[in-house]
């Protein structure tokens, strides 16, 4: 059994390295080790996997809600599939670019294959592209 090493309760980035260090070990085990135990009124430890999950999700920045809970508009949610506009335009959508965590002004080189459009971002080398 492994002890819960968190004082607090992991979150982010953070939650999801530990997560994969932690690899095959039991998801209730992961949740006590990131922190996610509280004690019941007769003093034994108790997982809150609900918890853990949710922090999972919003570390992985999942939004299960089809609302956008006042923070902007909600939008859709990258489909991997687009399609040429009436104007002729592919646009590629916030979705995307949220994903890769692109900013405003991050610019791309094309190429254009037979079959195949290409975008490089400009300035990043090989060995950092995923």
């Amino acid at each position: 059994m492994v002890k819960s090493t968190a004082t607090k309760p992991l979150t982010g980035q953070e939650l999801l390295d530990k997560v994969e260090e932690l690899g095959d070990l039991a998801k209730e085990e992961k949740a006590k080790v990131c922190g996610y135990v509280t004690s019941t009124k007769k003093g034994q430890p108790r997982v809150n996997m609900m918890k853990f999950y949710n922090a999972l999700m919003d570390a992985k920045e999942i939004d299960l809600d089809s609302s956008a809970n006042g923070q902007g508009r909600g939008g859709r949610s990258a489909s991997y599939r687009i399609s040429v506009q009436s104007n002729g335009n592919l646009l590629i959508g916030a979705a995307y670019t949220k994903k890769m965590n692109l900013n405003v002004g991050d610019e791309f080189e094309i190429t254009l294959g037979r079959k195949h459009i290409h975008l490089k971002q400009v300035g990043i080398d090989e060995e950092e592209e995923e």
